[in-house]
């Protein structure tokens, strides 16, 4: 029964709870952002454009009587200490505390409340200001100066405090007393307008000495501050002296710039004291002191920090200078330019030798020397003569001034020494140095010298120039034996060129000895390899036809044509043999062209046997018969244009290419074509005789008719 019972009551309690039934929570389908959306701000300006929350003003009351004062101040006293009491930092309302009780005339309570503010926060700058402005609004001078005190000593650098309190003293009379105030100040080191402040103070009631005393203090503590923060202030001595300027003390001003000038010396100088220095000096007229002043900073300031000095140094020389001093300025300021180019790219010679060209118009030797070293300093880091080209030039010029403008003679011969020292000669060399050496040498009449220097020159580094030049100054000198030797060591240094062969088998004609010449040409012909053979040849021919020696040019001509059976050869040949002078000169020169004609018969080159056929022709046409005319002729060839196919280099086709080609009628390979080409003329004259027929017949019928 028990459970029985138990099981329906628990069947009651279910049923129960079927009853009361939970709340489904919402679904929401769409989660997306509503199109418009308020925000916290939007409600804000709503509400304020609908002035929900604005509460109508108080309604005015008036006291009729001395309780109902009483009993207002009593309310509004009682407002104010309870706003005072939730918050006693803000200071706003112990202001307005005070403000109102002053307006009720209650100055005791209102100094009251101010004593109790600044209990609470006596840093505050805006309540002893407005505390002290009560005192001085309601004429309580001796209670605002005891609050003026108070607040300076207290918070001694708030210089709101003292710009007030000597305003006060100043405006009551007390001269003295705010002269003391300033002083007070002046001991806390204050910024640069109070001690200015302080001195326009003094102006105002014509105490110069006084206000002289004060500039001098305030540079002096300025100087310290300089001292201990490296921080130059150059303003306050231009100031002071221009104060000295202004009331006509000018011999002070002066001292005061050149004191100003020996305090920051040269480690920091500014062109603002300079400028400004040279513009007093320009208005007493001391035109010389101004360009002695601009010059003095100049050349010690950094070019990128005077950028305004230069600009007023050349308005004054524009305007009281005459056209040197112009040019100087110019010259100066093109030479900041050249500084910051070099300094930018040591390597740039191309400036270098522009900042030398400007030094070198006008400058003194050592200043230019020394931009010479500084020059040729910056060696080239690669030992490649292409970076080495450009620089070499800087030694070449500098040698050139040390002996042209400075004519020290020593100092060159020591500047071309360092140079040629400097150089690789082992990778390359410039001979052109060694040459200009050796010359200055002999400009010094120093022959051992310069012998002895082209000599190192082409033991050390052997180049064709250095022979060359070597060679020449001895034929100059008549040192014909030396020359013999060098020509003998450079062929030995540079067999094949043919150029020195030439040169020394002229020498030795011109010394009249032929058979050395002559071996001379032998050997040069005999080398296994030359740059100009052809020149070599023709200059051995030429010798031996100068010689009138015809046999061995004869002989000359035949072992070329051995080597080369160069058409220009044949045709030198037989231009020879016409010009040689004896009785069978034409025999001998036609059968040089009909051996010629022969031997270039299985010659590729067409052309060159066109040109030795025309050359043939050109003979005959002045010099020979009908018969060897018209047998000439029937020798040139019919020249014809062909097609042929071209191919591309990736061997696809590019197009055909037209070229004209040459039949002889001597080749018997080419008859068939020549018999053919003849058909071919004979039946295109048959066509266009034809076509003539077709298009006038009646002319064919008169024709037949007659």
């Amino acid at each position: 029964r028990g459970g029985a019972c138990a099981h329906s009551g628990g069947k009651m309690a279910s049923t129960a709870a079927g009853k009361q039934r939970i709340p489904k929570v919402a679904k929401v389908k769409n989660k997306a952002p509503a199109e418009v959306q308020i925000t916290a701000e939007q409600l804000l300006r709503e509400a304020k454009e609908r002035e929900l929350e604005l509460l109508p003003p108080p309604p005015q009351q008036k006291i009729t009587d001395v309780e109902e004062l009483n009993d207002y101040k009593l309310r509004k006293r009682k407002t104010f200490e309870d706003n005072i009491r939730k918050n006693r930092t803000v200071i706003s309302n112990w202001i307005k505390y005070a403000q109102w009780e002053e307006s009720l005339k209650e100055i005791q309570r209102a100094r009251s409340i101010y004593e109790r503010a600044l209990d609470v926060d006596y840093r505050n700058v805006t309540l002893w200001l407005k505390y002290a402005e009560m005192e001085m609004k309601n004429r309580q001078v001796n209670h605002a100066r005891n609050i003026w005190d108070r607040a300076i000593t207290t918070l001694p650098r708030v210089n709101q405090f003292w710009y007030k309190y000597t305003y006060m003293e100043e405006m009551l009379g007390n001269v003295a007393g705010s002269r003391q105030v300033f002083e007070r100040w002046m001991e806390w080191q204050p910024e640069e307008q109070a001690w200015h402040s302080y001195i326009n103070f003094e102006l105002r009631y014509k105490e110069v000495d006084r206000a002289r005393s004060i500039y001098e203090r305030y540079i002096l503590s300025r100087a310290l501050a300089v001292l201990v923060l490296v921080h130059p202030e150059v303003k306050n001595w231009i100031k002071y002296a221009r104060f000295e300027e202004k009331h006509s003390y000018f011999a002070h001003a002066r001292k005061v710039y050149e004191r100003a000038v020996e305090f920051f010396g040269e480690e920091h100088m500014d062109e603002h004291l300079y400028v400004a220095f040279a513009k007093f000096e320009e208005n007493q007229k001391e035109f010389e002191r101004v360009r002695v002043i601009y010059k003095y900073a100049l050349d010690r300031i950094p070019k990128q920090d005077a950028q305004n000095l230069f600009k007023n140094y050349t308005i004054f020389e524009k305007k009281f200078g005459d056209r040197r001093g112009i040019e100087d300025i110019i010259v100066s300021k093109r030479r900041f330019q050249y500084e910051e180019e070099v300094k930018a790219n040591p390597h740039n010679y191309d400036a270098w030798f522009d900042y030398l060209r400007l030094v070198e118009s006008d400058t003194d030797a050592e200043t230019v020397r020394e931009v010479y070293e500084r020059a040729i300093a910056n060696v080239p880091p690669i030992q490649e003569k292409r970076h080495w080209k450009r620089y070499i030039y800087l030694w070449i010029n500098y040698a050139l001034y040390e002996e042209l403008e400075a004519k020290a003679s020593k100092r060159t011969r020591q500047v071309y020494q360092a140079c040629l020292e400097l150089l690789p000669h082992k990778k390359f060399t410039f001979a052109k140095m060694w040459l200009l050496y050796a010359q200055f040498e002999i400009r010094q009449k120093n022959l051992p010298l310069a012998r002895r220097a082209l000599g190192t020159s082409i033991g050390k580094c052997p180049k064709n120039k250095l022979f060359k030049g070597y060679i020449e100054l001895e034929l100059q000198l008549r040192e014909f034996d030396r020359c013999r030797k060098l020509y003998e060591k450079f062929l030995e240094f540079a067999p094949e060129n043919c150029t020195s062969w030439i040169k020394f088998a002229e020498l030795e004609t011109i010394l009249g000895d032929i058979d050395r010449a002559r071996a001379i040409y032998e050997l040069a012909i005999g080398q296994p390899r030359l740059d100009m053979p052809e020149v070599l040849w023709k200059s051995y021919i030429d010798f031996e036809i100068e010689q009138e020696e015809y046999e061995k040019t004869r002989n000359l001509y035949r072992r070329l044509l051995q080597r080369t059976q160069h058409v220009k050869v044949w045709i030198s040949l037989a231009q020879f043999e016409l010009s040689a002078g004896q009785g069978e000169r034409l025999q001998r020169c036609r059968q040089v062209y009909e051996e010629a004609n022969k031997a270039m018969r299985s010659c590729e080159e067409k052309e060159e046997r066109v040109m030795l056929l025309e050359s043939w022709r050109g003979f005959e046409e002045e010099f020979g018969t009908d018969a060897s005319r018209e047998r000439i002729d029937k020798l040139m060839p019919e020249k014809i244009k062909k097609r042929r196919k071209l191919q591309a280099e990736d061997g696809s086709d590019a197009g055909w290419e037209e070229y004209y080609d040459y039949i002889f009628p001597e080749d018997t390979a080419n008859q068939p074509n020549l018999k053919l080409l003849a058909m071919a003329k004979l039946w295109k004259k048959q066509q266009q005789e034809s076509e003539a027929a077709a298009m006038d017949p009646d002319k064919d019928i008169d024709e037949s008719q007659t």
